[in-house]
């Protein structure tokens, strides 16, 4: 494991390495039980899920003392990796289902890993709520969703000059063009992205979007309605 986040200078300790493979082991068990992943070699999933939840750490604006909010965490995917690998940092992992929540706090105690608050419910009804609105420096989301419905759920979390990061595929710039609207209206700038490849040429992008103003209270509408009418 250590090689391949090598390969990105990402550099990680005895402890974390350990807790990361511990990670992959109580994965692999759970997902017998209820449906976490798809993906479940280990190198597969050192790759895919590992070190891609890392790559945001390449980027400078991440300094490793950051309050991060996860949405749509499912697995703990980016959070939990984040996590380990940033000690000094705080997040919050959202997940609907509450199956998922329950995993993502049996993984928190079995690894002790305690900067993390795991949280059952939907953004739509998070957003809203004076406790999470307006306090994340990042909002990071690996959920599959296109990117005007993302930045609904995402941004009202992000504090002003704070970024909501998309981890996106090669249909990025389409997704960028769509979300036009919701820049607009959620009072957000598409600031820049970082590029990877990964193995066998897979190409990883992460879309920085910096939120420049408070969000309009308006936004997140009610439970549904991003999805059924993005902006």
């Amino acid at each position: 494991m250590r090689d391949i986040f090598k390969q990105f200078d990402i550099e990680l300790s005895d402890q974390q390495e350990n807790k990361l493979k511990e990670y992959y082991k109580i994965l692999v068990e759970e997902n017998k039980k209820m449906n976490l992943t798809s993906i479940t070699e280990y190198e597969d999933v050192v790759w895919k899920h590992f070190l891609d939840s890392a790559l945001i750490m390449k980027d400078s604006l991440w300094n490793g003392k950051n309050k991060v909010f996860d949405v749509g965490t499912g697995a703990g995917f980016p959070g939990i990796v984040l996590a380990i690998l940033n000690p000094e940092s705080e997040f919050v992992l959202l997940d609907s289902l509450n199956k998922r929540v329950d995993f993502l706090k049996q993984v928190c105690d079995k690894l002790k890993i305690n900067n993390v608050t795991a949280i059952h419910g939907r953004a739509e009804t998070y957003g809203q709520n004076e406790m999470y609105r307006n306090q994340f420096d990042f909002v990071v989301s690996r959920a599959v969703a296109e990117l005007p419905i993302l930045m609904e759920y995402c941004v009202p979390f992000a504090k002003v000059n704070g970024y909501f990061v998309s981890y996106k595929g090669k249909k990025q710039e389409e997704e960028v063009k769509l979300a036009e609207n919701a820049f607009c209206e959620l009072s957000a700038k598409f600031d820049h992205l970082d590029k990877f490849s990964l193995r066998e040429k897979e190409e990883r992008y992460l879309l920085f979007i910096r939120k420049v103003e408070e969000t309009n209270s308006k936004y997140p509408r009610k439970e549904g309605k991003p999805k059924k009418k993005p902006l």
